[in-house]
């Protein structure tokens, strides 16, 4: 006996899934999820049908791979720390993630799309028995997320001037390697360049949906004699806004409006550049030089 899988019934099945306590199974005559064994709803391939298998293991691996693939390093941390915590590891996981609610909600896009796949390769399987076509599958992950999560504006001098030198201190920007004066010399270095160049200055900030600063960026002309160039003042993401896309997307929204003003060239000097943001570089265009990264636009 056939049933459909509605979107709705693939939610219920997901939660009957994570349940270790009861056993489900799908009534094919009325579209639901029955307790098994209960009232006769024992499943028989024919009406009742089994869920697709799913264990504590299953879960774990689940939470796992997400974690591994994680860039923001202290969500990444916290969140491994969670997994190897021995009893209760899972909701030590759920508590881990109240700490970063953009981190929250990813969590549960991508519990809820790899979860949805494996229902989809079961349904398929029936469909197959039952002599059917199968069914598409899920589009891949879209991973640009971050609009969603973050709101960006265009960056005002007046209004914006002070939230940055609020957020970006020398002690967010320190180097461990580096002695406390030489840090604090670069970011004077930083400061210096930022409040020297108001004059055409483009960018945007990013903040989070309770309206908490998560990042910048900033670029102003070098001189009046070379308006085709600019230079970056500041690209700043705060660490536990690290590894969510805004980098990439400051940059793209920067980059978007440098060209549509007539701008030929991007310099970013290296007292702004440090080796973390190399890959980020890299991947948005730009070339390392002995002095910073610089873009042809």
């Amino acid at each position: 006996m056939q049933f459909e899988l509605t979107d709705s019934l693939t939610d219920e099945i997901i939660s009957a899934m994570e349940n270790q306590d009861v056993e489900y199974s799908v009534d094919a005559v009325e579209g639901q999820l029955v307790i098994s064994d209960s009232d006769g709803n024992t499943p028989d391939d024919n009406r009742y049908y089994s869920l697709p298998e799913w264990g504590p293991s299953d879960g774990f691996e689940l939470r796992e791979e997400f974690v591994n693939n994680l860039h923001a390093p202290l969500a990444r941390e916290e969140l491994q720390s969670a997994m190897h915590s021995g009893r209760g590891v899972f909701k030590n996981f759920r508590n881990a993630l109240k700490n970063y609610p953009e981190i929250d909600k990813r969590w549960h896009i991508y519990k809820h799309r790899f979860m949805s796949a494996r229902i989809n390769e079961w349904y398929n399987s029936l469909r197959e028995i039952w002599g059917l076509e199968k069914l598409d599958q899920l589009p891949e992950s879209d991973d640009t997320l971050v609009h969603d999560d973050f709101s960006f504006k265009e960056y005002d001098y007046a209004a914006d001037k002070q939230t940055i030198l609020l957020n970006i201190t020398a002690d967010s920007c320190e180097d461990e390697t580096l002695p406390l004066e030489v840090n604090r010399a670069f970011y004077e270095l930083w400061r210096t360049q930022f409040e020297g160049a108001f004059d055409n200055q483009i960018g945007y900030i990013c903040s989070s949906l309770s309206d908490d600063f998560a990042g910048c960026i900033i670029a102003a002309p070098l001189s009046q004699n070379q308006e085709k160039i600019v230079a970056i003042t500041s690209l700043f993401v705060p660490e536990q806004f690290r590894g969510l896309g805004i980098g990439t997307e400051l940059i793209d929204m920067c980059i978007s409006s440098l060209r549509n003003c007539g701008k030929e060239w991007v310099l970013i000097p290296n007292t702004i550049a440090p080796d973390i943001l190399q890959p980020l570089l890299t991947r948005t265009g730009f070339r390392k030089i002995n002095s910073g990264y610089i873009l042809s636009l």
